[in-house]
């Protein structure tokens, strides 16, 4: 039997993708699928794998695509010479790639047909209509954006929150959700009462506090809350406020916004970041021996850091200097503890609101040609480091220190007592400083006078 003109079967990969799958069901890629295997029947080709795109668009060529990679990388390596897709913009929406395409197809390395039959790469037909498809398609990708941000401005000059994901305390069209709201207040309050992003975080974890999306919070997303004006009740557009004022809520006043902003951007607090201990006296007891601070280590314990002077138990050491912190905070008699400063923290944050509108004003004068950009320049970099010193006076000025919870409590026992661990450290080290000896070897009875608690100069025992 003569085998002339037959044609050899190829080896065709399916491609199959959506941009948004609502459900997550798929659904969408499984009536792509049934499409394209039917293509891969009709013209009796081998099927030679499946690569699936699920909820990802093609129109930001940066995006990762997966399936798409592997399609790639596949075809490369010899896998197949063919592949179906549901239509040509499934597959691509980027004119170079499609170029890309096109270019095995017309060596002849590649077919590539759609499930409607209008992009058969094989053919300069295919070809041209393809070119011609995608430029369309593009440019009403280009339509849409612009269209997009044109309403997404006129939303934030009309007051109105964004569209699409809504934020948290927030429903989508702007009304407080209490719940949610409080979260965020708490956020707010604990930031500037001395918390850092790490200590807000466990915080809302241990009392069992989830994100909107049901998920743990963490320092990145405890920031995005803190950072974002529209808790101020400010609008934004681009990611910048616009000066005008949003026609929702504020949960917090511009005040308490602008202070935790001064807090977060001051540069003293992120050299410390990073810092937080975990334990009372890591870092903070001293060793008896060679007054060096001690670690705490496995095994539940604390040990000197440069040798082996002290291999302490962790538990015993703490509730000791916990009793006598307890007994000194129980006295009363509190008040000369804290130093109060006397800052004009209205004074700083109308020099702060100047400094951003002296900015903002050389540069829409830049704009209107009224100054060159060498004035420009130096108008800028006067007001930063005007603005610069403002917020740091600023964040001096009103973040409490971890101690204020405690010695301003109606009980400062019970506030030591319960206070996360930044309030409790820090009351330890204003109070007194700790030296640990070595205890006595094999005895299981604590003894206190392995463990010296000494008042601080001006702290009465």
């Amino acid at each position: 039997m003569s085998t002339r003109g037959k044609q050899k079967s190829r080896q065709a990969a399916v491609y199959l993708r959506i941009s948004l799958d609502q459900t997550g069901e798929g659904l969408a890629v499984q009536r792509q699928r049934e499409l394209c295997l039917a293509i891969l029947g009709q013209r009796g080709w081998e099927p030679a794998g499946e690569y699936v795109d699920n909820s990802i668009s093609a129109t930001d060529a940066t995006k990762k695509r997966p399936g798409y990679d592997a399609l790639i990388a596949d075809l490369d390596a010899g896998r197949f010479d063919a592949v179906v897709c549901y239509d040509l913009d499934r597959l691509t929406r980027q004119p170079r790639q499609l170029e890309d395409w096109i270019d095995r197809a017309e060596r002849g390395r590649l077919a590539l047909v759609t499930a409607n039959g209008e992009a058969d790469l094989t053919t300069d037909a295919g070809r041209l209509f393809a070119r011609i498809k995608l430029a369309v398609a593009r440019s009403e990708v280009e339509r849409k954006s612009r269209r997009q941000r044109d309403a997404a401005k006129q939303r934030s000059e009309l007051g109105r929150p964004p569209l699409g994901v809504r934020l948290t305390g927030y429903t989508p069209k702007g009304d407080l959700i209490s719940d949610e709201a409080v979260v965020v207040r708490r956020m707010f309050e604990e930031i500037t009462a001395g918390a850092t992003l790490k200590a807000i975080a466990r915080g809302l974890e241990s009392d069992g506090i989830q994100t909107r999306h049901g998920k743990p919070w963490n320092p990145s997303s405890v920031r995005t809350i803190l950072t974002n004006p529209r808790y101020a009740g400010r609008a934004v557009y681009q990611g910048r406020e616009t000066g005008d004022r949003g026609a929702w809520p504020p949960i917090v006043t511009d005040d308490e916004y602008d202070v935790v902003q001064a807090i977060l951007d001051n540069p003293e607090r992120r050299r410390q970041q990073g810092t937080e201990r975990r334990w009372l006296g890591s870092g903070l007891y001293l060793c008896g021996v060679c007054d060096q601070p001690v670690s705490a280590w496995s095994g539940a314990r604390y040990r000197c850091r440069n040798g082996a002077h002290v291999n302490r138990s962790r538990g015993p050491v703490d509730q000791y200097v916990e009793a006598i912190i307890e007994a000194r905070l129980g006295r009363g008699d509190l008040s000369g503890l804290l130093t109060e400063t006397a800052i004009d923290t209205a004074g700083l944050l109308a020099e702060i609101d100047r400094q951003k509108r002296l900015i903002k004003r050389a540069e829409a004068d830049y704009k209107a040609e009224l100054i060159e950009a060498a004035d420009l320049k130096i108008i800028r970099a006067e007001a930063r480091v005007a603005l610069a010193s403002a917020e740091t006076s600023l964040a001096a000025a009103t973040a409490h220190t971890p101690t204020a919870s405690v010695l301003t409590a109606a009980d400062p026992v019970a506030a030591f007592r319960d206070g996360d661990l930044a309030a409790r450290r820090a009351t330890v080290d204003l109070l007194c400083t700790v030296r640990l000896y070595k205890g006595n070897r094999y005895s299981r009875t604590f003894d206190p006078e392995t463990v010296k608690v000494i008042p601080k100069g001006g702290v009465t025992p």
